[in-house]
Protein backbone atom coordinates (compact mmCIF):
# COMPACT_ATOMS: atom_id res chain seq x y z
CA UNK A 1 0.00 0.00 0.00
CA UNK A 2 2.82 2.39 0.88
CA UNK A 3 4.54 1.61 -2.46
CA UNK A 4 1.33 2.40 -4.37
CA UNK A 5 0.99 5.70 -2.47
CA UNK A 6 4.64 6.61 -3.26
CA UNK A 7 4.12 5.79 -6.93
CA UNK A 8 0.95 7.89 -7.12
CA UNK A 9 2.69 10.80 -5.39
CA UNK A 10 5.63 10.59 -7.82
CA UNK A 11 3.28 10.61 -10.82
CA UNK A 12 1.37 13.61 -9.44
CA UNK A 13 4.62 15.55 -8.89
CA UNK A 14 5.84 14.73 -12.38
CA UNK A 15 2.55 15.85 -13.94
CA UNK A 16 2.63 19.03 -11.84
CA UNK A 17 6.13 19.86 -13.12
CA UNK A 18 5.09 19.21 -16.71
CA UNK A 19 1.99 21.39 -16.31
CA UNK A 20 4.10 24.24 -14.88
CA UNK A 21 6.46 23.98 -17.86
CA UNK A 22 3.50 24.02 -20.28
CA UNK A 23 2.01 27.04 -18.46
CA UNK A 24 5.36 28.85 -18.60
CA UNK A 25 5.61 28.34 -22.36
CA UNK A 26 1.94 29.27 -22.93
CA UNK A 27 2.37 32.78 -21.46
CA UNK A 28 4.51 34.89 -23.77
CA UNK A 29 6.57 37.78 -22.39
CA UNK A 30 5.96 41.20 -23.97
CA UNK A 31 9.33 41.16 -25.78
CA UNK A 32 8.78 37.78 -27.45
CA UNK A 33 9.39 37.53 -31.19
CA UNK A 34 6.33 35.28 -31.29
CA UNK A 35 4.13 38.39 -31.03
CA UNK A 36 5.14 39.31 -34.59
CA UNK A 37 2.23 38.41 -36.84
CA UNK A 38 4.13 38.37 -40.13
CA UNK A 39 3.65 35.48 -42.56
CA UNK A 40 6.62 33.38 -43.64
CA UNK A 41 7.27 30.36 -45.83
CA UNK A 42 9.70 27.62 -44.89
CA UNK A 43 11.84 25.52 -47.20
CA UNK A 44 8.90 23.12 -47.67
CA UNK A 45 6.72 26.03 -48.86
CA UNK A 46 4.59 25.81 -45.72
CA UNK A 47 3.07 29.11 -44.59
CA UNK A 48 3.65 29.97 -40.94
CA UNK A 49 4.03 32.68 -38.37
CA UNK A 50 7.04 32.84 -36.06
CA UNK A 51 4.94 31.56 -33.16
CA UNK A 52 4.99 28.16 -34.92
CA UNK A 53 8.62 27.96 -33.69
CA UNK A 54 7.58 28.39 -30.04
CA UNK A 55 8.74 25.76 -27.56
CA UNK A 56 12.29 25.24 -28.81
CA UNK A 57 15.52 27.14 -28.24
CA UNK A 58 16.18 29.04 -31.47
CA UNK A 59 19.55 29.83 -33.04
CA UNK A 60 18.83 32.45 -35.70
CA UNK A 61 20.90 34.02 -38.47
CA UNK A 62 19.91 36.17 -41.44
CA UNK A 63 21.63 35.36 -44.75
CA UNK A 64 20.96 35.17 -48.47
CA UNK A 65 21.73 32.13 -50.58
CA UNK A 66 23.63 33.87 -53.41
CA UNK A 67 26.08 35.53 -51.00
CA UNK A 68 29.73 34.70 -51.70
CA UNK A 69 31.43 36.49 -48.79
CA UNK A 70 30.08 36.59 -45.21
CA UNK A 71 27.08 34.24 -45.54
CA UNK A 72 29.16 31.11 -46.26
CA UNK A 73 31.06 31.87 -43.04
CA UNK A 74 27.79 32.27 -41.12
CA UNK A 75 26.42 29.04 -42.61
CA UNK A 76 29.62 27.25 -41.60
CA UNK A 77 29.31 28.63 -38.05
CA UNK A 78 25.70 27.45 -37.86
CA UNK A 79 26.72 23.97 -39.00
CA UNK A 80 29.48 23.87 -36.38
CA UNK A 81 27.03 25.00 -33.70
CA UNK A 82 24.63 22.23 -34.75
CA UNK A 83 27.39 19.62 -34.61
CA UNK A 84 28.46 20.73 -31.11
CA UNK A 85 24.98 20.63 -29.56
CA UNK A 86 24.48 17.58 -27.35
CA UNK A 87 22.59 14.98 -29.43
CA UNK A 88 20.24 14.41 -26.48
CA UNK A 89 19.15 18.06 -26.74
CA UNK A 90 19.03 18.52 -30.52
CA UNK A 91 15.27 17.89 -30.71
CA UNK A 92 14.80 20.90 -28.38
CA UNK A 93 16.71 23.23 -30.71
CA UNK A 94 15.73 24.84 -34.00
CA UNK A 95 18.45 26.36 -36.19
CA UNK A 96 16.75 29.06 -38.24
CA UNK A 97 18.17 30.78 -41.32
CA UNK A 98 16.12 33.77 -42.47
CA UNK A 99 16.64 35.15 -45.97
CA UNK A 100 17.23 38.87 -46.45
CA UNK A 101 16.64 38.40 -50.21
CA UNK A 102 13.00 37.33 -50.57
CA UNK A 103 12.98 38.21 -54.29
CA UNK A 104 15.54 35.47 -54.98
CA UNK A 105 15.24 33.07 -52.07
CA UNK A 106 12.01 31.23 -52.79
CA UNK A 107 11.09 28.21 -50.67
CA UNK A 108 12.32 25.94 -53.48
CA UNK A 109 15.67 27.74 -53.59
CA UNK A 110 15.98 27.51 -49.79
CA UNK A 111 15.20 23.78 -49.93
CA UNK A 112 17.91 23.23 -52.56
CA UNK A 113 20.36 25.32 -50.51
CA UNK A 114 19.57 23.27 -47.39
CA UNK A 115 20.12 20.01 -49.28
CA UNK A 116 23.35 21.20 -50.95
CA UNK A 117 24.72 22.27 -47.56
CA UNK A 118 23.57 19.12 -45.73
CA UNK A 119 21.23 21.18 -43.57
CA UNK A 120 18.05 19.27 -44.28
CA UNK A 121 17.59 17.45 -40.95
CA UNK A 122 14.47 18.32 -38.87
CA UNK A 123 16.33 20.82 -36.64
CA UNK A 124 16.95 23.16 -39.61
CA UNK A 125 14.38 25.76 -40.67
CA UNK A 126 14.82 28.17 -43.57
CA UNK A 127 12.41 31.11 -43.82
CA UNK A 128 11.52 33.66 -46.46
CA UNK A 129 8.83 36.34 -46.56
CA UNK A 130 8.27 39.68 -48.22
CA UNK A 131 10.54 42.73 -47.93
CA UNK A 132 8.50 44.44 -45.18
CA UNK A 133 8.36 41.36 -42.94
CA UNK A 134 12.05 40.71 -43.50
CA UNK A 135 12.93 44.28 -42.55
CA UNK A 136 10.72 44.11 -39.45
CA UNK A 137 12.44 40.94 -38.27
CA UNK A 138 15.89 42.39 -39.00
CA UNK A 139 14.97 45.44 -36.91
CA UNK A 140 14.02 43.19 -33.98
CA UNK A 141 17.47 41.57 -34.21
CA UNK A 142 19.21 44.97 -34.65
CA UNK A 143 20.52 43.48 -37.88
CA UNK A 144 21.24 45.96 -40.65
CA UNK A 145 21.26 45.14 -44.34
CA UNK A 146 21.15 47.06 -47.58
CA UNK A 147 20.96 46.03 -51.21
CA UNK A 148 24.09 47.36 -52.91
CA UNK A 149 23.58 45.80 -56.35
CA UNK A 150 20.93 43.66 -58.05
CA UNK A 151 22.56 40.52 -56.60
CA UNK A 152 24.46 41.70 -53.53
CA UNK A 153 23.75 42.98 -50.03
CA UNK A 154 25.82 44.61 -47.33
CA UNK A 155 24.71 43.20 -43.97
CA UNK A 156 25.48 42.64 -40.29
CA UNK A 157 26.75 39.24 -39.21
CA UNK A 158 24.77 38.24 -36.12
CA UNK A 159 23.82 34.89 -34.65
CA UNK A 160 21.03 35.23 -32.08
CA UNK A 161 19.78 32.76 -29.47
CA UNK A 162 16.15 32.89 -28.33
CA UNK A 163 14.61 30.88 -25.53
CA UNK A 164 11.46 28.79 -26.16
CA UNK A 165 9.33 31.81 -25.23
CA UNK A 166 10.89 33.89 -28.01
CA UNK A 167 12.98 36.11 -25.73
CA UNK A 168 16.42 37.13 -26.96
CA UNK A 169 19.03 35.44 -24.75
CA UNK A 170 22.26 36.43 -26.51
CA UNK A 171 23.84 37.61 -29.73
CA UNK A 172 27.28 37.04 -31.20
CA UNK A 173 28.42 39.45 -33.90
CA UNK A 174 31.07 39.61 -36.59
CA UNK A 175 32.73 36.97 -38.73
CA UNK A 176 34.72 35.72 -35.73
CA UNK A 177 31.61 34.55 -33.87
CA UNK A 178 32.45 32.51 -30.78
CA UNK A 179 30.75 29.21 -31.65
CA UNK A 180 31.53 27.67 -28.26
CA UNK A 181 29.83 30.59 -26.50
CA UNK A 182 26.72 30.13 -28.64
CA UNK A 183 26.67 26.37 -27.92
CA UNK A 184 27.08 27.06 -24.18
CA UNK A 185 24.16 29.52 -24.25
CA UNK A 186 22.01 27.06 -26.18
CA UNK A 187 22.81 24.27 -23.68
CA UNK A 188 21.99 26.46 -20.68
CA UNK A 189 18.73 27.63 -22.29
CA UNK A 190 17.66 24.10 -23.19
CA UNK A 191 18.33 22.95 -19.58
CA UNK A 192 16.45 25.92 -18.13
CA UNK A 193 13.33 25.03 -20.13
CA UNK A 194 13.51 21.23 -19.77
Amino acid sequence: MRTLFSLMLSVMLLLSCQNKKAERIAILPSDSIFHLSSEWHNQNNESLQLKALKGKTLVVVMIYTSCKTACPILVSKMKTIEQKIDRKAIDKVNLVLVSIDPDTDSPARLKAFAKDNKMDAPQWTFLTSNTDNTQEFANVLSMKYKKISPIDFSHSNIISVFNPLGELVSQEQGTAINVDQVVSTVSKTVKEFS
